[in-house]
Order: C-alpha cells, then sequence, then structure tokens
C-alpha cells in the first residue's frame, strides 16, 4: 500500500500466505508507516535471536510464545492469549511456541527485509 488519504480495506485471505521455517505462516499489509502481520506457529517452531530497526507489538490471540530477550537470551517471558507484549527498536529477541499459536505483529515502521525477502532467518 501506497501513502493515501483514503481509507483501504484488505482481505486477509486475499493477501498470500507465505510458508516460513519448520511449520510457521505469515501474511502481511503494510502501509509507508505501519506493517501489521498474522503469524501462525505449530507447538515446537520457534523465531531464532535477532533485532531489527522496527518498534514491535506481538499480540497474541490464541496459543502461548516464550520470548527471550537480551544479548544472552537471559530474560524469559511467557506471553499468552490476551496478551500483548512490546519489543522497542533493536532489542535482541526470540520465541517459542509452546502451543499452537496464532498472534498479530505491528511494526513501526515497516519490515524492510520482510518487504524485500532478505529476512532469511525466519526462512530456513
Amino acid at each position: 500500500m501506497s501513502h493515501t488519504s483514503r481509507p483501504i480495506v484488505t482481505d486477509w485471505n486475499s493477501m498470500p500466505l507465505q510458508a516460513m521455517r519448520m511449520g510457521m505462516t505469515r501474511r502481511f499489509v503494510h502501509s509507508d508507516n505501519m506493517m501489521v502481520a498474522q503469524v501462525n506457529f505449530c507447538k515446537g517452531d520457534f523465531v531464532p535471536a535477532h533485532s531489527h530497526d522496527n518498534e514491535q507489538f506481538t499480540y497474541v490471540l490464541t496459543g502461548a510464545l516464550e520470548f527471550k530477550f537480551g544479548d544472552e537470551q537471559s530474560e524469559t517471558m511467557i506471553v499468552r492469549a490476551g496478551s500483548i507484549v512490546f519489543i522497542p527498536a533493536m532489542l535482541v529477541h526470540s520465541a517459542f511456541a509452546l502451543e499452537d499459536t496464532f498472534e498479530l505483529d505491528i511494526f513501526n515502521p515497516p519490515r524492510q527485509d520482510w518487504l524485500d525477502g532478505s529476512d532469511g532467518y525466519m526462512r530456513r
């Protein structure tokens, strides 16, 4: 999506579903300034430790994710259905699905690596 002064409705089911690492899938929409992604995890799927320039909210709708934070991955937080976690820009983090999980990620600005496909850590 590009800058517009009009509202835009997008049908999630019309967006491409991307198969990621392990059993994970995602789809996303974005404007010039924000990105929203639907991410599905199967129990045991994980996102390796990484950081990015984007602020991130992760809202777990069903299931549970165990996040680890920091360079040493020493701070642990479990985010369950109905909870949302804010991840500041440049904070190293990882996620592990304790259960089958469906969540929304909101990024500001949009993740350029997701847009151009250079997010290899999500695809291995």
